[in-house]
């Protein structure tokens, strides 16, 4: 992949403590105010409640989003928060992204990485500016090496500096990882003829591991979505799995075909397009999603909360 220069703006903001976060994100939010830019701010519930009280009365212009709700699954920040707050609005346009805070979990982080190094892929010359902050103090040393490698740009209590390891590219093959593999799961083999079976199977295991009954339809939703492309536009067949884990009820899909832009099920769907709703569709209604990527090889691990 190649990132294009140009008017986008991609900047990592290391910060200790409440005084220093505020001291990096207000006076960004503010300029853009000034200079009539349309202005989001997605980031942790508690972060969101400090610069709302420090923005004041300005605090109504700016649309508030907490990261830890729209965010939860990060391959649903790209479609569903900045393109989609982007998308909609002409002209320079900035944004404060928090993907990544103390509470995320080591299953949600490799995606998270993922996604702050496809920012840089997903705007091209795009006139838009994102803010991420990071936090030095509760953050482990890797994940700030990875803010390194993810942000062309680092900003902090002593000011902007070009980031020396600039590497978005290999921060997604560094996550592009097999996944582990379940203790035990149900599987199911299917092609064209057995797509129907595939939403059946997949409903009733979810059942039987005690997912709620609406998140059972969502869950079947992506099977069906993630099935139908194998057959559609990968090998023409695949195996679905589905097992438990503590919180989680889990379903994979495995076929043999090449899934070659990591930006899929990243970029919502034009207006009129045909076909490339599916993935965006399954980062909607999962809380997670993690993916493993080869030639020849695609598999799609979804995570769905008891």
């Amino acid at each position: 992949m190649t990132v294009t220069a140009g008017l986008f703006s991609h900047v990592g903001l290391l910060y200790s403590g409440d005084a220093e976060y505020l001291n990096g994100t207000v006076p960004y939010i503010l300029e853009g105010l000034k200079l009539g830019e349309p202005v989001a701010v997605a980031v942790p519930g508690r972060n969101l409640a400090l610069i709302e009280a420090a923005l004041g009365d300005s605090a109504a212009e700016v649309e508030l989003i907490d990261m830890t709700e729209a965010g939860r699954n990060p391959g649903r920040i790209l479609p569903g928060v900045l393109l989609a707050f982007a998308d909609h609005r002409p002209g320079p346009v900035r944004i404060i992204g928090e993907p990544i805070w103390a509470g995320r979990s080591a299953l949600e982080y490799p995606a998270c990485a993922q996604h702050e190094a496809l920012i840089n892929f997903a705007f091209g010359d795009r006139e838009l500016s994102i803010l991420c902050p990071y936090d030095r103090n509760r953050l482990e040393d890797d994940v700030l090496a990875d803010a390194e490698r993810t942000h062309p740009t680092l900003s902090g209590a002593e000011g902007d500096r070009p980031s020396a390891g600039y590497a978005p590219d290999a921060v997604v093959e560094k996550y592009n990882l097999p996944l582990p593999e379940p203790r035990a799961a149900d599987a199911f083999r299917f092609d064209l003829a057995r797509l129907g079976a595939v939403r059946s199977f997949a409903q009733d295991r979810a059942e039987e591991y005690g997912l709620a009954l609406e998140r059972v339809e969502d869950l079947v939703l992506a099977v069906a979505e993630l099935s139908a492309n194998s057959v559609l536009h990968g090998s023409g067949h695949g195996v679905v799995r589905v097992w438990r884990e503590e919180d989680y009820v889990l379903c994979e899909v495995n076929d043999e075909g090449t899934l070659s832009d990591p930006l899929a099920g990243r970029r919502p769907a034009s207006p009129g397009q045909i076909g490339g709703r599916g993935l965006v569709l399954v980062n909607q209604v999962a809380d997670l999603v993690r993916q493993y990527l080869r030639p020849g090889s695609t598999v799609t691990r979804i995570y769905f909360r008891v």
